[in-house]
């Protein structure tokens, strides 16, 4: 990937600008890098995806409703006219505090970033509580690839059932459990139950799509215990309503390809036999966080969230800031408008640093409210003291949710596919491939070193391992 002889001193360009490194291409990273637009920077993106993801909005690539191509712009689309900013593919392995240096690695390839200021956004990602085996059985809701993943095992479940003479594998093929009554949990919830009771109603010959079984899990008492006992409560009598089993106090203890173990509240275990498996449920910060917390003496918490400073910086190096899902800080929810209003603040940052001005105080979170649909129609919203339910909730989902979609394109082809599925029964996205299904746990068997050795190029280690050909291009 870079190839020149000559050094280049860490920390400068060859223009003199400072060098500012941006690691993730999230809510935080992208929305900082976009703050720096007119900042006398020379700024390096470096993701280990080459889009930025709407993730609020994956459950409706899963469920068919849009396409995995209007929540997932490529982050050169979008930072393409702002000349300042270079985007790298490539995954961070390695932070270096005492050299400023980022280590990002794809395909067998090893580019070292030198930088003055230092933005990290690497996000989260799926958490199964020590239970990383369930992972096989219950994909999460994290990336494009759990989205697609999903999406062929909803639609193939209803495909087999469809073969199926057996009552007992019918009955196996239709029940789809949701573990995790949080948004994302009961988004999903609602919209497999939608699909069942009323898009593939009449798709089908041998089955009835409506005798489908939904059903949401958690082990905690409530759904949505982030939006209060009584929104709550009104999510669940309209999960109910709409065909969705919730069943709280239950505690996940195994999962295989054929169903799930559940222990209740009264100690009792039990077994439910279900083909299609969602892991909706806890989140684990970037390995990064443990990274940097080694080095800086920061504490990470049980999620290996790193703990900031009131500016968002690492203790004894003001040139690194943590922000979105990575830091921990005041208890902050993990909800896109933290990680967007953290990098905002952390460019601003930046900013007055170069500009010899005095900090602007302590990061400051502007709550602006949470939602979550529960189906056509149906939504809860918590915003400050409005707490709403039902058709106007839904239709303030909708309109946050569109403003948060990039590009006017992808604004526009969102509204039409929701056109599509609300006020009529289709779903535009109902492709699905094995190589979808079965693609992440073939590649896990087959190791890591199988990509690297397909993908041509070097192989001895002969490349270089420094950033040295100072391209601007985004």
């Amino acid at each position: 990937m870079t190839t020149s002889p000559e050094t280049a001193p860490v920390g400068t360009t060859r223009s003199g600008r400072p060098r500012v490194v941006v690691i993730g291409s999230g809510f935080g990273g992208l929305f900082a890098a976009q703050a720096l637009r007119k900042a006398p920077v020379e700024i390096t993106l470096v993701a280990k995806t080459s889009h930025h993801l709407f993730q609020p909005l994956l459950y409706q690539v899963a469920t068919g409703i849009l396409s995995e191509g209007e929540i997932a712009p490529p982050t050169r689309e979008v930072l393409r006219t702002q000349r300042n900013a270079r985007v790298v593919l490539g995954e961070v392995t390695a932070i270096d505090l005492a050299a400023r240096t980022v280590t990002s690695t794809i395909l067998g390839r090893t580019t070292v970033h030198p930088y003055d200021e230092l933005i990290v956004a690497a996000g989260a990602g799926q958490s199964y509580f020590g239970n990383d085996r369930f992972a096989e059985f219950a994909p999460g809701m994290k990336s494009v690839d759990d989205a697609l993943e999903l999406r062929g095992r909803i639609f193939g479940a209803f495909e087999l059932a469809e073969l199926a003479t057996d009552p007992a594998e019918i009955d196996r093929l239709l029940t789809f459990v949701v573990v995790g009554a949080g948004p994302t949990g009961v988004e999903m919830a609602g919209q497999i139950a939608e699909l069942a009771h009323r898009t593939l109603r009449r798709d089908f010959r041998t089955i009835d799509t409506t005798q489908a079984r939904v059903i949401l899990l958690d082990a905690a008492p409530a759904v949505l215990p982030s939006f209060g006992e009584k929104l709550g409560d009104r999510a669940r009598r309209q999960l109910n309503k709409i065909g969705v089993e919730v069943q709280l106090g239950a505690m996940v203890t195994d999962v295989d390809a054929n169903g799930i173990e559940v222990k209740d509240g009264d100690g009792q275990v039990r077994r439910i036999s279900a083909a299609t498996k969602i892991w909706a449920a806890g989140v684990q910060a970037s390995p990064l966080g443990r990274q940097l917390a080694e080095q800086s003496g920061a504490e990470v918490d049980r999620a290996g969230r790193i703990s900031v400073q009131p500016d968002l910086t690492l203790p004894g190096h003001p040139e690194v800031h943590v922000v979105g899902d990575m830091m921990s800080l005041d208890r902050l929810p993990g909800v896109a408008q933290v990680a967007i209003q953290g990098g905002r603040y952390a460019a601003d940052a930046i900013v007055r640093r170069l500009e010899g001005r005095e900090p602007k105080g302590p990061f400051r979170y502007k709550d602006k409210g949470s939602m979550a649909t529960i189906s056509r129609f149906s939504a809860v919203a918590d915003v400050g003291k409005l707490k709403m339910e039902g058709f106007l909730a839904w239709m303030m989902w909708l309109v946050v949710h569109l403003a948060y979609i990039v590009g006017f394109k992808s604004r526009l082809t969102a509204v039409l596919h929701w056109i599509v599925s609300f006020l009529g029964r289709g779903r535009a996205e109902r492709v699905a491939t094995q190589q979808q299904v079965y693609g992440r746990l073939a590649l896990e068997q087959l190791g890591a070193d199988f990509a690297v050795s397909k993908s041509g190029g070097p192989k001895d280690g002969r490349h270089s391992t420094e950033d040295l050909t100072e391209r601007r291009s985004a």
